[in-house]
C-alpha cells in the first residue's frame, strides 16, 4: 500500500506541466479592421435576423425550406453531429473505471484428475493524474462545437446558393422579356427597311445590316432559354429534386434588407461558422498536444478482481485481488518525442489556418459591400442612360423622317438602347447578389442547426407499443 501512495505522489509532483490549463485564444490573433476602410456600428447586422426575414419572396422561402429539408450536404453534416455527440460519450465514459466478466474452466490431469473454475470480475481504473482523459473529453467537446459550425457553414452556403440561383433566374426572366420584345422589334425594322427600299429611300446593304442584327437578336433569346434551364437544373440540384420549372416572381418586385450595416468586426467572429470552426481547429490541436505531452510520462492504472472459484479438492469460496501498477516510458525509440513535435506543428498550422480565415472573412465582407455600393451607384446613371438612348432612338426616326439621318443610325442607337437596357437588369441582379454574399460572410442568420435525434433502445420502444 505504501508503494501505491508513493506512486500516485510521484506522479502528481510530474503533474506541474501545463496540460492543466485551458485553451485561451492567442494574444496575437487580432480582429481589428478586418472590414479595411468600412466604418462599422454595434447595431443589428444580417447576422442577427432570420433568412426569412431577409429573403421575403414567397417562392424563394418555399425553395430554402425544401432545400433545407432534402439538401444531401446538410444531411451528411446532420450526421457528423450524431458522430461527434458519440464520440463525446464516449469520451467521458473513459473516466470511469472499466468491467469485465472472464469465466474459466480448466482441467489437469496427471495421477489424479484436478478440475477447477472460476466466475471472477475484472475491473481497471486509469487515474487521470496528468490530463490524458480530461484533455481526450475537451477535444471530444471542441470536435462537436467544430461539427454543429459546420453544419451551420453548410445550411447558410445553401441558402445563400439556393437564393442566388433563384435571383439569377429572376434576371434571366427579366432578360429574356426584353430580348423578345427587341426581336420582335427588329423584325419589324426588317419590313420597314424593305418597305423603303421599294420606294427608294434605301439600299440593300441597310436591308442586310437590319437582318443581321435582327437575327443576333433572336440568336440571343436562344441563349437567354438555355441559361434559364441550365438555372432551373442547378436550383433542382441545390433542393434535392428532379430538373423541372420553378414558379418565381419578377426581379423588379424584390427588395432586399439593404439598409441594414455590417456591424463590428466582433460580431464577424462570433457570427461566422467558419471562422468559429478554425477556432475549434485550433482547440482540438491544443489539446491533442496536451495528450502527446502527457505521454511522455508515467500512468498510473488500477486493477482489482475478485469473483467465485471452486475446485474439487478445495472447498468454494470468493476471492479478491487489487492492485496499482505505475508505468514510465523508457525507450520508444523517440516515438513519443516525435509524436509531440507532430503535434504542435499541428497546433501551430491550426493557429495560422485561424489567423488566415479571419483575414478571408473580412476581405469577403469588405467585397461585398463594395460590390452592393457599385450596383447602387450605378442605379441612377443606368437609368439617366436608358432614357439618352431613348431620346437618341426617337431624335433619330424624326431626322431619318426628314432625309437627315439614315436608318443605320436609328438600328445603332436602338441597339445601344438593349444592351443598357440588359445591363440595368444585370446592375440590379449585382446589387442583390452582393446582399447573398454579405448575408453569407456575416454568418447567415441567427438559425441553430438542428440536433439528429438519438437512437432509442429497444426496451423504450417496447414500453412504447404497450
Amino acid at each position: 500500500m505504501k508503494k501505491i501512495v508513493l506512486s500516485i505522489l510521484v506522479v502528481a509532483t510530474l503533474s506541474g506541466c501545463s496540460i492543466y490549463k485551458k485553451y485561451s485564444r492567442p494574444a496575437e490573433i487580432s480582429t481589428d479592421n478586418l472590414y479595411g476602410q468600412v466604418v462599422s456600428q454595434d447595431t443589428t447586422t444580417l447576422a442577427d435576423i432570420s433568412w426569412r426575414d431577409f429573403f421575403t419572396d414567397k417562392y424563394l422561402q418555399g425553395y430554402i425550406e425544401q432545400g433545407l429539408k432534402n439538401n444531401v450536404d446538410l444531411k451528411i453534416a446532420t450526421e457528423r453531429i450524431g458522430q461527434s455527440q458519440a464520440s463525446l460519450r464516449a469520451a467521458k465514459m473513459s473516466f470511469a473505471p472499466s468491467f469485465g466478466f472472464s469465466p474459466s474452466f480448466s482441467t489437469e490431469s496427471s495421477r489424479t484428475t484436478r478440475i477447477a473454475y472460476s466466475v471472477p470480475i475484472t475491473a481497471s481504473w486509469e487515474i487521470d493524474i496528468l490530463g490524458r482523459q480530461l484533455n481526450r473529453k475537451r477535444g471530444a467537446e471542441a470536435a462537436l462545437e467544430q461539427s454543429k459550425l459546420y453544419h451551420r457553414s453548410v445550411q447558410t452556403a445553401l441558402i445563400a446558393a439556393i437564393a442566388d440561383n433563384y435571383y439569377t433566374l429572376l434576371m434571366l426572366d427579366a432578360q429574356l422579356r426584353v430580348s423578345r420584345s427587341t426581336a420582335a422589334s427588329w423584325k419589324e425594322n426588317v419590313r420597314t427597311m424593305k418597305a423603303m427600299k421599294e420606294a427608294g429611300m434605301t439600299n440593300e446593304a441597310s436591308i442586310s445590316q437590319t437582318e443581321a442584327n435582327a437575327y443576333s437578336v433572336s440568336a440571343s433569346v436562344y441563349d437567354l432559354e438555355y441559361k434559364i434551364v441550365q438555372a432551373e437544373n442547378s436550383l433542382a440540384l441545390l433542393l434535392g429534386t428532379t430538373p423541372q420549372h420553378f414558379e418565381r416572381g419578377e426581379l423588379d418586385g424584390e427588395v432586399l434588407k439593404g439598409e441594414l450595416l455590417t456591424g463590428v468586426p466582433a460580431q464577424l467572429l462570433s457570427r461566422r461558422p467558419d471562422v468559429q470552426a478554425a477556432e475549434y481547429d485550433l482547440r482540438i490541436a491544443y489539446h491533442n498536444t496536451n495528450i502527446a505531452r502527457a505521454d511522455l510520462y508515467p500512468s498510473l492504472t488500477l486493477t482489482g478482481e475478485g469473483g467465485w472459484e471452486k475446485a474439487l479438492t478445495n472447498p468454494a469460496g470468493f476471492f479478491f485481488s487489487f492492485a496499482a501498477k505505475l508505468f514510465q516510458p523508457i525507450f520508444q525509440g523517440g516515438k513519443l518525442r516525435a509524436n509531440l513535435r507532430i503535434a504542435e506543428s499541428r497546433q501551430r498550422e491550426a493557429l495560422e489556418n485561424f489567423r488566415h480565415k479571419l483575414l478571408e472573412a473580412g476581405n469577403e465582407v469588405n467585397t461585398a459591400l463594395a460590390q452592393c455600393h457599385s450596383a447602387r451607384s450605378k442605379t441612377d446613371i443606368r437609368k439617366q442612360q436608358i432614357a439618352s438612348l431613348e431620346s437618341a432612338v426617337y431624335s433619330t426616326r424624326q431626322l431619318m423622317s426628314h432625309s437627315e439621318a439614315t436608318y443605320l443610325e436609328v438600328l445603332t442607337a436602338q441597339q445601344s438602347q438593349l444592351a443598357a437596357r440588359l445591363q440595368q437588369i444585370s446592375d440590379r441582379y449585382e446589387g442583390i447578389q452582393g446582399m447573398i454574399k454579405l448575408y453569407r460572410s456575416l454568418g447567415g442568420g441567427s438559425e441553430e442547426p438542428t440536433l439528429p435525434e438519438q437512437p432509442r433502445s429497444r426496451k423504450s420502444k417496447t414500453q412504447k407499443r404497450r
